[in-house]
């Protein structure tokens, strides 16, 4: 945690950083607010939700929010819980989901496919890189990644859309050295 938000920090640009599991971060910024909490579907007193967190710090700053998130499978519960116009308020989204490979039982595909259609009524994915940590599965024919990072960009930004298909890209490094490269296969962008 805070590798992202020390980034930003050099920037002057302020971060919210959320976990029950840690005491404080890593290492201590002026731009850092911490809270222990974890991010969840609900309010209690170990974890909030996104509206909740949001409308704690930035409830006047609207429509102009990024989002980074890496939340180990809890991503699912914490969008399908937040309200459209909520998310809306994000420029910028980077998710990291968990359990893709899930997508061949029919209980979790229901949940991935409502996760990912509320998510793009108002976004455009911009960005997909793999998670190299624990590899892929494939069936009928379609390769998934465990784990993917996805980012997200707001539909109301965009003039413009057009494919691409030049992955990885030139910024994609693997997020474990000791694993094989695990490259996007090609059915998620062709």
């Amino acid at each position: 945690m805070a590798d992202f938000e020390s980034h930003l920090a050099t920037l002057n640009i302020k971060s919210f950083l959320a976990d029950h599991s840690v005491d404080f971060p890593p290492i201590a910024k002026p731009e850092f607010t911490f809270d222990k909490k974890f991010l969840g579907a609900i309010d209690s007193g170990t974890s909030f939700t996104l509206k909740s967190w949001r409308d704690k710090y930035l409830a006047a700053n609207i429509h102009d929010l990024l989002l980074e998130m890496d939340i180990e499978g809890s991503e699912y519960e914490v969008i399908l819980s937040t309200p459209s116009d909520t998310l809306a308020d994000f420029r910028i989204m980077v998710i990291e989901f968990h359990s893709l490979d899930k997508i061949f039982d029919p209980f979790a595909y229901g949940v991935l496919r409502t996760c990912f259609e509320k998510i793009l009524r108002h976004f455009h994915v911009v960005h997909i890189h793999p998670n190299n940590c624990c590899g892929s599965v494939r069936r009928r024919g379609i390769e998934v990644p465990r784990i993917m990072e996805f980012t997200f960009y707001n539909k109301n930004r965009v003039t413009e859309t057009k494919y691409r298909a030049d992955f990885p890209h030139i910024l994609d490094r693997d997020n474990t050295v000791r694993k094989k490269t695990l490259l996007l296969p090609k059915c998620w962008y062709s």
